[in-house]
C-alpha cells in the first residue's frame, strides 16, 4: 500500500435503548478500496453496555455483532450481502439505521499501514483508558 492511499472508517455503536439515544462505541469498520482491505474489529464491554440497559440481551447482541466481520470478509457464509462487491458491503454496513447496532458517519483518512490505523482507531474511539489513581 502506498502512503497516500485513502481509507474510510465508521465507528460501530450499540444503542441499547434507541429512544434515549445513548450509545457505547464497540468497534470499527475500516475500508481501503485500492488495497482491497475491508475489516471490522469489535470489542464490546458488557459492563458499559449493561450500564445503559441492565435488561440488554448480550448473547443476542453478540451474535449480531459477529455478523459484521463476517460480512467484511465476504463470501456465501456471510449471506446475500457477503456476495456483494467490497465497496457495496462497506456501504451496506455503514448505512443509517434506527436499530440497536448503528454506525457513526463515515470518516476518511490517508495512510500506508491499515492494521496500524485499525489499532489506532480502536484505541482512540473504542477502548476506555484506565482511571488515574486518586480519582
Amino acid at each position: 500500500m502506498h502512503a497516500h492511499d485513502s481509507y474510510d472508517y465508521a465507528v460501530i455503536r450499540v444503542v441499547p435503548r434507541v429512544e434515549r439515544e445513548e450509545f457505547v462505541n464497540v468497534g470499527i469498520i475500516l475500508s481501503c478500496e485500492r488495497s482491497g482491505y475491508l475489516q471490522a474489529r469489535i470489542e464490546a464491554d458488557p459492563a458499559r453496555l449493561l450500564a445503559l440497559d441492565p435488561q440488554l440481551d448480550l448473547e443476542s447482541l453478540q451474535r449480531h455483532l459477529d455478523s459484521i466481520p463476517r460480512i467484511c470478509r465476504g463470501g456465501a457464509e456471510a449471506g446475500p450481502i457477503g456476495l456483494l462487491p467490497q465497496r457495496a458491503r462497506f456501504h451496506w454496513l455503514t448505512a443509517r439505521r434506527s436499530s440497536i447496532i448503528q454506525t457513526s458517519p463515515t470518516h476518511m483518512g490517508k495512510c500506508g499501514d491499515m492494521d496500524a490505523v485499525m489499532e489506532h482507531l480502536m484505541q482512540r474511539m473504542v477502548r476506555v483508558a484506565p482511571a488515574k489513581a486518586g480519582r
